[in-house]
């Protein structure tokens, strides 16, 4: 980042010059300012099956009697009132909400 030395606004690049916006006054650019970086490959973990990768609770199933579930909260009402608390059972699936 280059700054005009005589209005100290930020400079800008165009063409072979750094150029002032304010003034128009141009510096020559004398290196590269051009900067690269190598991309790695990185390791994706995929969930599959029943595991969600949330975290549990007790709280008992209505339909299989169950008594672990994952738990979410999701704000569906204004940002003045509570969250809602959503359980989905570990062994069944049924999702159910919680009010506060």
């Amino acid at each position: 980042m280059e700054f005009c030395p005589k209005c100290k606004s930020m400079m800008m690049p165009a063409k072979n010059v750094f150029k002032c916006r304010k003034c128009g006054f141009e510096k020559e650019i004398k290196e590269s300012f051009v900067s690269k970086t190598e991309r790695k490959e990185r390791e994706l973990t995929v969930l599959e099956g029943r595991e969600m990768g949330m975290p549990t609770t007790r709280a008992r199933c209505e339909d299989c009697g169950n008594d672990t579930a994952y738990w979410w909260l999701r704000q569906l009402r204004s940002a003045d009132e509570s969250e809602v608390r959503f359980f989905r059972c570990t062994k069944c699936g049924k999702t159910w909400r919680e009010y506060n």
